[in-house]
């Protein structure tokens, strides 16, 4: 039986850059992988952006309302190089997900046949679950969580939003990295000491 995956970890910890190894071992055995991104992430438009500087285009660029398990049998019809089959559907930033949309990854896995690896991080600045994440946390068969460490050298667990005057609390869940807000990865200790704990 095929699987789903989640593989999660603090910013940092090299999610973007392991799915496109797992991408690249697929393909270089000749086996066709599907690469998804959520439109919510603007950052690198269509691109899959890791912070080593390695892109690669989105085969699915999905929107919130978009049911997943059909844009992937379309693109699979559509598509040529894929009419084999899809050996396994990688998903990029899968906290910005719907809950309903995990579901349907879990559907690709277990219905269709498809392994599905989804890589994102667990919680948003405020050490709140993100509805996709806290779903894949509930219903994927295999947790993997991916390191990093903090400025203190510890595990690092949570993402700080950072401003002028240090770590932001407050404010809507989802500001991408580099547009509108900065981001670091801290271990608890850092997280609850910084100023305004």
């Amino acid at each position: 039986m095929s699987k789903l995956f989640f593989r999660y970890g603090a910013m940092n910890s090299g999610k973007s850059t392991a799915m496109l190894q797992v991408a690249h071992n697929y393909e270089e055995r000749d086996q066709r992988v599907v690469l998804v991104k959520s439109s919510v992430d603007t950052r690198g438009d269509d691109q899959i952006v890791s912070r080593l500087g390695v892109t690669r285009r989105a085969d699915l660029l999905v929107s919130p309302g978009q049911d997943l398990r059909a844009a992937l049998q379309v693109l699979s019809a559509q598509r040529s190089d894929l009419s084999e089959g899809v050996s396994c559907l990688l998903i990029d930033e899968a906290q910005f997900l719907t809950p309903k949309q995990v579901d349907q990854a879990l559907a690709i896995a277990v219905l269709d046949m498809i392994p599905v690896v989804a890589f994102g991080i667990r919680t948003d600045f405020r050490t709140k679950a993100f509805p996709g994440s806290q779903r894949l946390m509930e219903v994927a068969h295999s947790l993997q969580e991916m390191k990093t460490i903090c400025r203190c050298g510890n595990k690092a667990v949570f993402n700080a939003r950072l401003g002028e005057h240090g770590i932001i609390r407050e404010g809507e869940q989802v500001m991408i990295d580099g547009e509108a807000a900065r981001y670091e990865a801290l271990c608890a200790r850092c997280y609850l000491e910084a100023d305004g704990a």
